[in-house]
C-alpha cells in the first residue's frame, strides 16, 4: 500500500512527465510476463520514452490541466502509460515492435499534441520519420533544385567538350 505522501509523489511525477511529453499512449498489459515487462521498459529508456505503470485515479489526477487530459475516460483496467519526451512517435515505435513479440500489449487510448486518435492510429504515428530523418528530407527537397539549377548551367560547357572530343576522336582515327 502507498501512503498519501508516495500518491503525491507519483502524481507530481507524471503530472510533470507529461506536461513537457508530445504524445502519451494507455495500454493494457494484462498477460505480460515479468521479463516481457523489463524488456519493454529496457526499450523505453533506451528511446528515451517514459514508461510507467499507474493507478488509474493516480494517473487521472497527474493529466488533469495537461494536454493529456482527454485521457482520463479511458483509463479503465491496468494499464502502462508511455510518454514520448523528444519525439512524438518514439513511444509508438516501441509499442509498434514489442506488438510484434507479443500481442498481449493492447493500446487502448493515443494521444498526439492534445488530440486523442483511435488507436488503429499507432501504425501511422509510428512510421513518422524523426526529426534528423524530416530534416534530411526537407534538405533534399530544398537541394534538388539548385542542383538541377548547376547541372543546367554547366549542361552547355559539357556537350562542346563531348562534341570536340568527338572531332578530335574522328580527326585522329
Amino acid at each position: 500500500m502507498l501512503n498519501l505522501e508516495q500518491k503525491k509523489e507519483i502524481v507530481a511525477e507524471v503530472a510533470d512527465v507529461a506536461a513537457n511529453a508530445q504524445s502519451a499512449i494507455a495500454a493494457e498489459y494484462r498477460g505480460l510476463t515479468v521479463d516481457q515487462m523489463t524488456s519493454l521498459r529496457k526499450e523505453a529508456r533506451n528511446a528515451g520514452v517514459y514508461l510507467r505503470v499507474v493507478k488509474n485515479t493516480l494517473a487521472r489526477r497527474a493529466v488533469d490541466g495537461t494536454d493529456f487530459d482527454c485521457l482520463k475516460d479511458a483509463l479503465v483496467g491496468p494499464l502502462v502509460l508511455i510518454f514520448s519526451q523528444e519525439d512524438p512517435a518514439s513511444g509508438a515505435r516501441i509499442v509498434r515492435d514489442f506488438s510484434k513479440q507479443s500481442d498481449k500489449l493492447v493500446v487502448k487510448a493515443l494521444v498526439l499534441s492534445g488530440k486523442m486518435l483511435e488507436p488503429s492510429d499507432l501504425k501511422r504515428l509510428a512510421d513518422m520519420p524523426t526529426r534528423e530523418q524530416a530534416i534530411s528530407m526537407l534538405m533534399g527537397v530544398m537541394l534538388a533544385p539548385v542542383t538541377k539549377f548547376v547541372r543546367t548551367l554547366a549542361e552547355p560547357n559539357n556537350k562542346l567538350a563531348r562534341t570536340l572530343a568527338a572531332v578530335r576522336d574522328q580527326k585522329a582515327g
